[in-house]
């Protein structure tokens, strides 16, 4: 294939054909222009919100409170309230760029703990439980104040079985934080990540 430029005239030539092409440069330029002002103009009415973590933020939106969640669960556990509370301010500073307050801020958790037990969960052949059930739930309210169809108040419920075999106290504080990080993510997620 050979090229030749003559004069604003582009020939290429290949055996059996022969194509001309005239290029005005002021046409691409013009075409240019007007493609950038009619995108400029379309995204100029659009709210974007982004983030590498999946969560939706509208950009309004600059502080964060998480108050105290209490434990009002039959069995209560010491230090599973702070436990709670402390992994969800965790995971909104990790995950956010807000601004934690004590007060009340754009985006408001509370809430209290509501369920903290253990059920057998299946039935061996001889009439015992062969695994057992741990259950923890979290009742939340969330409250945003700029995009208010966003708040949401709900319970959480997460659980991990065990063998029956096995004391709850020798896997409790292994499957509590595994239930907690499960829940946090959910609370956090039910919040910021709307899809």
């Amino acid at each position: 294939m050979n090229w030749v430029f003559l004069k604003g005239l582009s020939i290429v030539r290949s055996r059996n054909m022969i194509l001309k092409c005239k290029f005005k440069y002021y046409s691409l330029n013009w075409l240019f222009i007007v493609f950038l002002t009619a995108i400029m103009f379309i995204a100029g009415g659009c709210k974007i919100s982004y983030s590498f973590t999946g969560a939706s933020i509208s950009p309004e939106v600059k502080t964060a409170s998480i108050q105290y969640f209490q434990n009002r669960a039959s069995l209560v556990q010491p230090g599973l309230s702070q436990y709670i509370t402390d992994a969800l301010i965790d995971k909104c500073k990790a995950q956010t760029n807000l601004s934690i307050v004590n007060g009340i801020g754009d985006v408001n958790f509370e809430g209290e703990i509501t369920g903290y037990n253990t059920r057998p969960s299946t039935v061996a052949a001889d009439s015992r439980a062969a695994t057992n059930r741990f259950t923890i739930a979290v009742k939340v309210k969330f409250t945003n104040s700029v995009d208010p169809e966003y708040s949401y108040e709900q319970t959480f419920t997460r659980y991990s079985d065990y063998n029956s075999n096995l004391d709850l106290s020798a896997v409790e504080e292994e499957l509590s934080a595994e239930i907690v990080e499960f829940l946090i993510e959910d609370i956090f997620n039910k919040a910021f990540v709307n899809w």
